[in-house]
């Protein structure tokens, strides 16, 4: 299956996660995303002043693994795969520290911090948003439970890697996956506590202390392991644990991140029409030549000009059949082809491309979707919306998504962020003055807010499941101020 889920990455970037599910029945799976970008005239984004290589530059695309999906209380609890893996890596190491075991070793740590990090953040939004509300907190309570349960296990491992004959290195490794899980606790359960202050006050009263003590725990700990902590009176606002946060996120999900290599797609396609193009033009100078010849003979002033403006329809005629030949091949070509592969074995490919369409050549459930308002309709047919079509082919295999992971593998995720900033350069001064009368009779200027909406239709499609979706991006020349789901 294929679903999507959306968020603003920041001031001028809105990030789409689309989620490829490679279903078992299926040796190659086949998936389709079509994106359907409205833009206002205002802003001159056109093919003139936007071309595809300011589209490929705005956009930021990442391919990574679905991480494998455990309850928190299945990763330690019983026969959990997480922690036995886990272990089995730690013992091969402690008792045969050769580059094969520590290259396990690292990857086990990575994934079983990577899967605590999307087990324990779905555990949130569950307790968040939970089918029955009275069982929030104790929800909560087990929550906390789990954690400690997870953490004790983990650093109990400890004592296998803490042996003369382990590298240094291997320490390191576990220090790694364990500041990064409490760096993730830190921050998820004060989104925890935030959620229920705001949301469910006597829930909050009940279990703060419990909450607060975890923190506190988790605070002590890494204070005695020398890792970075938040410091309220930071000369350099915690710019060093920043950074060191993010760093380690990159370090523990880079087992997840897969290789890309792109290129053109149609490449010697595209040059063999072009040849073709090029023959046909020539076609038609050398026979306006020839006749020409045989008419008025050689070395006259008829053949000469002939000759002058055979080389001049010559070019155009090349022109327009490389741009027929380009238009024909957007149809069945893209503008690139990326290969995903995982330890050099090829998992899928996915292709892309991208041009600006005219309204007729936009599908009608798409354009109902889209929903403009009549006063945008009328307006439409004087300063037409612009529309950038965004197409996207994925294919899994899903035979060598589980010959290359010890663990089950859905399927993967792409992360697409969309760059903005484009779009500012010709928008009006985002504040507008506006005048309202006063009860005594005078009046007061007040400040109204100039936006401007960007919609996003998107056709996702598997097999013979087809469902769109609907954004609305509302945003001025500050950056993004929302984003709307609509559909």
């Amino acid at each position: 299956m294929i679903n999507i889920q959306y968020k603003i990455h920041d001031k001028y970037t809105i990030e789409f996660k689309i989620g490829f599910n490679a279903q078992r029945e299926e040796v190659i799976n086949k998936f389709s995303v079509n994106t359907w970008i409205f833009i206002p005239y205002s802003l001159d984004i056109n093919r003139a002043t936007y071309p595809k290589e300011s589209f490929y530059r705005d956009l930021r695309s990442n391919t990574r693994f679905i991480t494998p999906v455990y309850l928190l209380s299945e990763m330690v609890h019983g026969k959990a795969e997480p922690l036995s893996l886990l272990k089995n890596a730690f013992e091969k190491t402690s008792e045969n520290p050769v580059k094969e075991n520590i290259g396990d070793y690292e990857y086990n740590i990575k994934m079983f911090a990577a899967i605590f990090k999307s087990s324990l953040r779905n555990q949130i939004f569950y307790i968040m948003d939970p089918p029955v509300k009275e069982e929030v907190r104790h929800h909560v309570l087990q929550l906390a439970k789990d954690i400690e349960a997870i953490l004790r296990e983990y650093r109990s491992l400890y004592r296998l890697i803490s042996i003369p004959t382990v590298p240094r290195e291997c320490f390191d490794y576990y220090l790694f996956g364990d500041e990064f899980m409490s760096n993730i606790v830190h921050k998820q359960l004060f989104r925890l506590v935030n959620f229920l202050k705001e949301k469910h006050l006597h829930t909050y009263i009940q279990v703060k202390e419990n909450i607060f003590k975890l923190i506190e725990k988790e605070v002590s700990h890494r204070k005695g392991r020398g890792y970075p902590t938040v410091e309220k009176e930071s000369t350099n606002g915690n710019r060093d644990l920043v950074y060191r946060s993010g760093a380690l996120k990159k370090y523990i999900e880079s087992e997840l991140f897969l290789s890309v290599k792109k290129k053109k797609d149609g490449a010697l396609v595209e040059q063999l029409y072009y040849s073709v193009a090029a023959g046909i033009s020539m076609i038609f100078a050398t026979a306006i030549a020839f006749s020409f010849q045989m008419r008025f003979g050689s070395f006259t002033i008829p053949l000469f000009v002939a000759l002058v403006v055979s080389y001049m329809l010559k070019d155009r005629i090349k022109e327009l059949s490389r741009y027929y030949f380009a238009h024909k091949m957007k149809e069945k070509y893209f503008d690139n082809k990326t290969s995903i592969s995982i330890n050099e074995h090829t998992i899928g490919l996915s292709k892309e491309g991208v041009d600006f369409i005219k309204n007729n050549m936009v599908p009608a459930d798409v354009l109902r979707i889209r929903n403009r308002t009549p006063l945008l309709e009328a307006d439409n047919r004087y300063t037409e919306e612009k529309i950038l079509l965004y197409r996207k082919l994925m294919e899994l295999n899903r035979e060598q998504l589980d010959l290359n992971s010890e663990y089950y593998i859905s399927g993967i995720n792409e992360i697409l962020r969309f760059n903005l900033s484009s779009y500012l350069l010709k928008m009006d001064d985002p504040d507008v003055p506006l005048y309202i009368l006063n009860q005594d009779g005078s009046y007061q200027e007040i400040t109204g807010s100039k936006v401007y909406y960007l919609n996003f239709v998107i056709q996702l499609k598997y097999k013979l499941f087809e469902s769109f979706k609907r954004y609305r991006v509302v945003f001025n020349r500050t950056g993004i101020i929302e984003v709307e789901e609509l559909l």
